[in-house]
């Protein structure tokens, strides 16, 4: 969305109030009252679009994770814990793009844990899990599909169709995540009977992207 450059005359009372509560929100003056304006005019401002959509994505998932606050609008972190000895924590962490093109944004997994078994194993299975994405995904004409592995860590880039609105989108990355890590507690819950768990999860796969390409 084009932003251009403007001088209004304002009372230094509403400056103030103004500053402290972008302040608060982690955002710029401009920002802020950028927003207020939209909102007062009833115009959509990418901030509005990511908090609908963040909005959606807590409706999902805030019964089974831990959603975190977060001061920036394009990011969302939610956690979860693994059934695993010391409860290593599991982090999705979502940020989305101001103005998306190709993707949505990116979601990033990460473990923390000292353990170099975990590490292994969480490498593993995003290894498998990826695999397993980008063949669904070619199948269904999507070639654009990115990720990244590291030590501990897992980055994607979420798919925009263009054919979501910002509840569907929410919806679309709420149910992902969902599925990913109901996917991770199975393997780090027996990682040698995996392949036995592995068919119904890659068939949950598949119904969510009947519904959502992400």
């Amino acid at each position: 969305m084009k932003k251009s450059v403007y001088s209004l005359v304002l009372m230094d009372d509403v400056i103030k109030a103004v500053d402290q509560q972008a302040y608060r929100l982690g955002t710029s003056r401009s920002n802020l009252i950028n927003q207020i304006l939209a909102e007062h005019l009833s115009c959509v401002t990418p901030e509005m679009r990511m908090r609908e959509i963040f909005g959606q994505v807590a409706e999902l998932v805030s019964s089974s994770f831990c959603v975190q606050e977060q001061r920036s609008p394009s990011l969302m972190t939610v956690r979860t814990a693994l059934e695993y000895k010391y409860r290593p924590t599991i982090n999705y962490k979502v940020e989305l793009e101001r103005a998306p093109v190709e993707y949505l944004g990116t979601l990033r997994v990460s473990i923390r844990t000292q353990s170099a078994a975990l590490i292994d194993m969480f490498h593993s299975f995003f290894a498998y899990r990826a695999k397993l994405e980008n063949a669904y995904l070619s199948r269904l004409g999507v070639d654009s599909y990115s990720c990244e592995i590291g030590e501990g860590s897992f980055a994607r880039k979420l798919i925009n169709t263009r054919t979501l609105d910002p509840d569907q989108a929410g919806a679309a990355i709420g149910e992902y995540i969902k599925d990913l890590d109901r996917a991770v507690k199975t393997y780090f819950a027996a990682p040698k009977e995996f392949g036995e768990s592995a068919p119904l999860l890659e068939k949950n796969y598949r119904l969510l992207l009947e519904k959502y390409i992400i």
